[in-house]
């Protein structure tokens, strides 16, 4: 499966696959691994359940082997789910009975997500879905310190002590921007214990508020 991309200004990642089942499960570990990596406030499994379902449904209504694409996107207090491909069929919820598989996908991305859809596009269609955060009150600032990581990361933000190698992705460059903020702050005559005093009363004040 290509590497995603993460562009700006929302959180996105770009997902092209191929619509075979080896490839959904992929999939699904690509999903679990961006969450995780934004520090998106959502279910994973069920993320990554609506994420099956949407791929499945191009597999048994376009074609198997058909190429398609997943869009993630972070916006403000949801996370977006689209699949794209190439056909313009549009799929439609109808009443599944008990001894039918086909349908029940609908049924089930309708159950989970807050709101769905299709959009016929000039290259064919993407079918969405709209998954809530939770812990609504915190996800803006989650969702800007996860964006100024990304940009950290790309403006050269390092690891500069062996021990932060243990730690993972954004977490890494999360500690490197705490001590540049800190080495900033005294260069102007700040005391970095008072603004780490500040930040954790800010935090904790937030956090009960929730």
């Amino acid at each position: 499966m290509p590497d995603y991309e993460v562009t700006e200004p929302r959180l996105r990642c770009v997902l092209p696959f191929k619509a075979v089942p080896t490839e959904v499960c992929l999939l699904r570990r690509a999903v679990a691994r961006q969450l995780t990596h934004w520090g998106a406030p959502v279910p994973v499994d069920e993320a990554e359940l609506l994420v099956s379902e949407l791929a499945t449904n191009v597999i048994k209504h376009v074609g198997d082997g058909t190429s398609a694409t997943l869009i993630l996107e972070w916006r403000d207090e949801c996370l977006r789910l689209e699949v794209h491909d190439r056909s313009h069929a549009v799929p439609y919820l109808r009443t599944a009975r008990c001894e039918e598989e086909c349908g029940r996908g609908l049924h089930l991305l309708a159950g989970l997500a807050a709101d769905w859809g299709t959009i016929l596009t000039a290259a064919g269609k993407a079918v969405w879905c709209e998954v809530p955060l939770k812990q609504a009150a915190g996800c803006q600032r989650i969702a800007r310190a996860a964006e100024a990581l990304e940009r950290y990361q790309a403006a050269g933000g390092h690891v500069a002590h062996s021990r932060l190698r243990q730690l993972s992705g954004l977490e890494e460059s999360a500690v490197e921007l705490i001590a540049d903020l800190l080495h900033w702050s005294a260069a102007r005559g700040h005391d970095p214990d008072d603004v780490l005093d500040r930040a954790q009363m800010h935090y904790e004040a937030e956090a009960e508020a929730a």
